[in-house]
């Protein structure tokens, strides 16, 4: 016996002259079978894990800043105060750090990573706002002493 090709019939087609043909820069269009996106990561928001010492962080920063606005309690009600202003200060750009990076946005805004520049008005608007109310608390602050 001699090793050798095999005789096959000649009217039965090899499988790879069925497999479609490819291009220089990849498969033909017709070849191609429609494929199916599906998102498997689970889908961002905050959990209560998240947000609880936001929550609580805030809640006692504007306690500690309005009972001594509220009730001028002595010569420390200023500090008092400042320090629950810093605290609630500090828990709001957590809590927005936090938003943020789930892919929440502020009104007027656009959402993270869509290319699009912010209105300036909004952030104009954003700004006096802010800016407004440490204005006020610092006033209010001030007229303890």
């Amino acid at each position: 016996m001699e090793a050798g090709p095999r005789n096959t019939d000649q009217g039965t087609q090899d499988p790879q002259d069925e497999a479609p043909r490819l291009s220089p820069d990849g498969p033909d269009e017709d070849a191609v079978t429609p494929e199916v996106e599906v998102e498997l990561r689970p889908q961002r928001r905050l959990r209560i894990w998240q947000l609880a010492p936001i929550v609580m962080l805030a809640a006692v920063g504007s306690l500690m800043f309005a009972f001594p606005l509220a009730f001028g309690t002595g010569d420390g009600g200023a500090v008092v105060a400042m320090l629950g202003l810093l605290i609630s200060c500090c828990a709001a750009g957590w809590g927005m750090m936090a938003a943020r990076r789930v892919g929440h946005a502020w009104p007027g805004l656009p959402a993270r990573g869509s290319g699009e520049r912010p209105d300036w008005r909004v952030l104009a608007l954003y700004v006096a706002g802010g800016a407004a109310l440490v204005a006020l608390a610092v006033w209010r602050v001030a007229r303890l002493r």
